[in-house]
């Protein structure tokens, strides 16, 4: 029994090629937001604040008399090229539960009672914290959602020190609580519901399924049906984003092959999204003016929710949901994974960042309430990043004495 254990310890889990592009992608990717997101602020707060406010809000001049459509920048990188990531968030979501660590309801159950405690806990937090205030109660859900670059960008830091399987349940968990954010979205956050839109939604979906299950595997034929997705989308009242996601479950895999259709996509997807959607979206969404009056912001029930919600409901959460299913049996925490781990890694879910940052942006009206969202998510991804980092630093010293 004692070798068996023994041999379990020294068990290594090899990654695809596959996810180490996916994680070396991601992790540069992480970096990169970082610098954006400063460089952002600093030009929101010096002498070019006034030009660079003016040309992230530039407006488009496109028809709105029929259809509505994004008016300006940050309109059409929110709602149009943000797409694209929940595009591959959503491919690399298919792709797991098709044949990577949460294939099977065994490997599945770890990450995913992770993450639903990461997400229900949290929102308890902020629904605490904001309780008697009607004005924030809309924002309970940007608590609740993991950012996969970032997590990933502390995780590279570490490097061998971590073991592979820890990488692992940490992507899954990241990309559980973004399915879980796309949720969300789609229920709570979207407009009116125009049914007719919707309508044509599911038709376009159902057409394009309709072509995968005949084996039309050409690009140009989804790129102009995903676009057509995207309208009807937008037009509906759910949120255009989850055409994203949407198209992702569309595209084949067929049976995990290299060169399948959806394997291309990510592929083609990695750089673009990473190095360029995912900056512009910083630059454009935490462009803020930080002055006194925006500081003293950070004591409202609304900056102490959200601080909550990432820094302590979401390592609390992941770790309350991760041991409950070992110890009822639902899941199996892989022996190279110690308790310390998962509270870093639960640390490491705190950094909201995009996902946060994206859902403020829908849950306020209110331009002072979205900004000292943005700051309070900043702050605490922050802090959740640093204390996350050291405790998984610290585990990593001690199991290699």
């Amino acid at each position: 029994m004692e070798q068996k254990k023994s041999s379990t310890r020294k068990l290594t889990i090899k990654l695809s090629k596959i996810f180490s592009g996916f994680f070396d992608s991601s992790k540069a990717g992480g970096l990169i937001l970082i610098v954006f997101t400063a460089i952002s602020l600093l030009l929101a707060n010096s002498f070019l604040a006034e030009p660079y406010s003016q040309l992230i809000n530039y407006k488009i001049n496109i028809p709105q008399s029929i259809f509505h459509l994004p008016h300006n920048v940050v309109g059409w990188i929110n709602d149009g090229l943000m797409t694209l990531f929940f595009l591959l968030v959503g491919l690399e979501i298919k792709r797991e539960l098709l044949f990577g660590e949460i294939s099977t309801v065994k490997s599945a159950m770890l990450p995913v009672m992770a993450a639903i405690g990461g997400m229900i806990v949290p929102a308890l937090f902020y629904a605490l914290a904001t309780k008697g205030n009607s004005h924030f109660s809309s924002g309970a859900g940007i608590p609740t959602a993991t950012d996969i670059a970032f997590a990933i960008a502390i995780l590279s830091i570490l490097g061998s020190k971590i073991p592979n399987s820890f990488k692992i349940f940490i992507t899954a968990l990241a990309i559980i609580d973004d399915l879980g954010a796309i949720f969300i979205i789609a229920l709570f956050y979207g407009g009116h519901i125009q049914w007719l839109y919707l309508l044509g939604m599911a038709a376009t979906a159902a057409l394009i399924v309709f072509a995968a299950k005949r084996g039309n595997r050409n690009m140009i034929f989804y790129l102009i049906t995903g676009i057509i997705l995207w309208f009807f989308t937008l037009q509906s009242g759910v949120h255009a984003t989850i055409a994203g996601v949407i198209l992702a479950f569309c595209i084949p895999f067929d049976n995990g092959k290299n060169k399948s259709l959806a394997n291309s996509c990510m592929h083609n997807l990695q750089k673009p999204v990473n190095y360029l959607i995912m900056p512009l979206f910083a630059l454009v969404n935490t462009a803020m003016l930080i002055n006194s009056s925006m500081l003293q912001t950070l004591g409202s029930s609304l900056s102490i929710g959200i601080f909550a919600g990432l820094v302590l409901g979401k390592p609390i959460g992941i770790y309350t949901g991760a041991i409950l299913s070992h110890r009822l049996k639902f899941a199996e925490i892989n022996a190279n994974i110690t308790k310390t781990m998962l509270i870093g890694g639960g640390f490491l879910g705190g950094i909201g960042f995009t996902m946060s940052i994206f859902v403020s942006n829908l849950a306020f009206q209110n331009i002072n309430f979205i900004n000292t969202a943005k700051l309070s998510i900043i702050i605490a991804s922050i802090t959740a990043a640093i204390i996350g980092f050291t405790i998984l630093n610290k585990s990593s010293k001690a199991i290699n004495q």
